[in-house]
């Protein structure tokens, strides 16, 4: 959503870099990138004054002009305004001191808000609650069973007593979850309340009527991230007339400008509390203004990708691969070992979306975007079409094996071949590693072992060139050293004495033996 914007702003910091020292003019231009930056980005106008005012005073002052990298200390502005205007710090939902806590969600008719009431209901179940979904929004066609299907695809419980389809009391069915969740022991109550095409207000008063009878502990806005700038204003109508205590953005892994997002927390004044950015119910996590404000910038979201693969991730299951991986050069790695890797990766989501959280991938942006999330799956299909004794010694694939795998799976026998030939590199790769001996071509890594091994040997090699701290002993060498280049300008390619053609000279027996 936001490529357009991190491009811009990454041509502007480029034009700083190299530059000893910034004038009035580099400030003042940078400054004027920046805001039609945003203003392309559909961040709302007030915001982007405010935010260009801030980085202007700052850009101006002190802690650039008496810096060393002036155009980082720039780049360090921004990110540290981006927050800013994202929201500052992270904002955690508050929990009733009684259970239920009681969540309401409200927004626009088509915001996403019985998806993500399932989402919210998954991600609330990760983290140890016992969630309850809650239909409330008995106006649009089949919205209580869309919510059902949610809930159970989530494996959350769900409340639906009324049909719905304009049928049934919402503020009653509002009130009864309460009961019903205590009577269960649920700890959460999700309500999700019925949409609206605009500023309605008989729908506005349903909201208001529904919040006085449960009293939420949060109430939630859910906002379209790809609609611009009326999300604001939407968001300011509702903020009047009903309340919210958090904003949740959803479809961010959409196309649109997403200037609105920018420009919710500082317009309204309420924090983004989550973010949604994809079609299945586990892409939704906290909104962190800090990773948001590093991703626009192009400095990835190390913290994101390092929670994702500790959800995924046992560390029992890495202990084991990293032991088999040390001992007898990696050769106890199997494929079934590397498929089950593969699919753990899998498992913390796109790909694409994997490698878009390093830093520094934005200049790789569409080599990103043009990988096949379907070679992992053609991997996968090629291994399972192996039989156990393959998995274990993939050295044993012959010709008429690999034409049976190949044909099992549905791929180009040159496809098998390659894989296998693949996983002995990887193999070897990381067998190397875990042994600490560093990647091939490269010193060993700190921290890993090997690196200090590798750098005595260095030094233990280089030793021997060093001149002696004794005058008389390093005038002795210099001298030997002296005599040895003047026999070698005088002598043949072989070091032989010049006058000599050298044809009594013979190779040594071993040498004989080996040539034949």
């Amino acid at each position: 959503m936001f490529d357009t914007l991190s491009d811009r702003l990454a041509a502007t910091f480029k034009n700083l870099r190299g530059k000893g020292r910034l004038s009035e003019a580099d400030i003042d231009a940078t400054a004027r990138e920046i805001r039609i930056a945003l203003l392309e980005a559909d961040v709302a106008l007030p915001v982007v004054r405010s935010f260009i005012k801030q980085v202007k005073e700052r850009a101006s002052g002190a802690e650039v002009s008496q810096a060393l990298n002036p155009a980082q200390q720039v780049i360090k502005i921004v990110n540290e305004e981006l927050i800013g205007i994202l929201g500052g710090e992270t904002r955690r939902l508050r929990f009733a001191k009684t259970s239920p806590t009681v969540i309401m969600l409200a927004g626009l008719q088509g915001a996403g808000k019985t998806t993500l009431a399932g989402k919210l209901g998954l991600w609330l179940k990760g983290q140890g609650h016992s969630p309850l979904l809650v239909a409330c929004d008995l106006q649009r066609p089949n919205a209580v069973t869309q919510l059902g299907v949610v809930a159970e695809r989530a494996g959350v419980a769900f409340y639906g007593p009324q049909p719905g389809n304009g049928v049934g009391d919402p503020v009653q069915v509002a009130k009864d979850s309460i009961e019903y969740a205590r009577g269960k022991q649920y700890d959460i109550v999700i309500v999700d309340t019925a949409g609206r095409l605009g500023i309605d207000a008989e729908m506005m008063q349903q909201a208001a009527d529904i919040r006085d009878a449960v009293s939420p502990d949060e109430i939630l806005f859910v906002v379209d991230a790809m609609i611009g700038q009326d999300a604001v204003n939407t968001a300011e109508a509702f903020r009047d007339g009903v309340g919210f205590d958090g904003v949740v953005l959803s479809k961010l892994d959409g196309d649109a400008r997403g200037g609105a997002a920018l420009s919710i927390a500082q317009v309204t004044g309420k924090q983004i509390m989550f973010a949604s950015n994809g079609e299945k119910l586990d892409d939704f996590d906290a909104f962190h203004p800090d990773r948001m404000a590093s991703r626009i910038l192009g400095m990835g979201d190390m913290l994101s990708l390092i929670e994702k693969a500790e959800q995924t991730f046992s560390q029992e299951e890495a202990a084991k691969m990293a032991s088999k991986l040390a001992s007898s050069k990696g050769k106890e790695f199997t494929l079934d070992d590397f498929l089950a890797q593969m699919e753990q990766v899998r498992k913390m989501g796109s790909i694409s979306k994997l490698l878009g959280m390093l830093p520094g991938m934005a200049q790789m942006k569409e080599q990103i975007n043009n990988i096949d999330e379907r070679d992992v799956d053609r991997t996968a299909a090629i291994i399972k079409s192996m039989t156990p004794g393959e998995r274990h010694d993939p050295t044993i694939i012959n010709g008429s094996r690999r034409a049976r795998i190949a044909k099992g799976s549905g791929v180009e026998v040159s496809a098998v071949k390659s894989l296998v030939e693949r996983f002995f590199e990887a193999r070897k790769m990381m067998s190397r590693m875990a042994q600490g001996g560093g990647m091939p071509g490269m010193p060993g890594i700190p921290g890993m072992g090997g690196g200090p091994g590798r750098q005595k040997k260095q030094q233990k090699q280089a030793k021997g060139k060093r001149k002696s701290g004794n005058p008389m002993k390093r005038k002795a060498e210099e001298a030997a050293a002296a005599a040895r280049r003047e026999q070698a300008a005088q002598g043949g390619a072989f070091g032989l004495p010049a006058g000599q053609p050298g044809q009594d000279f013979e190779l040594p027996d071993e040498f004989k033996k080996f040539m034949g």
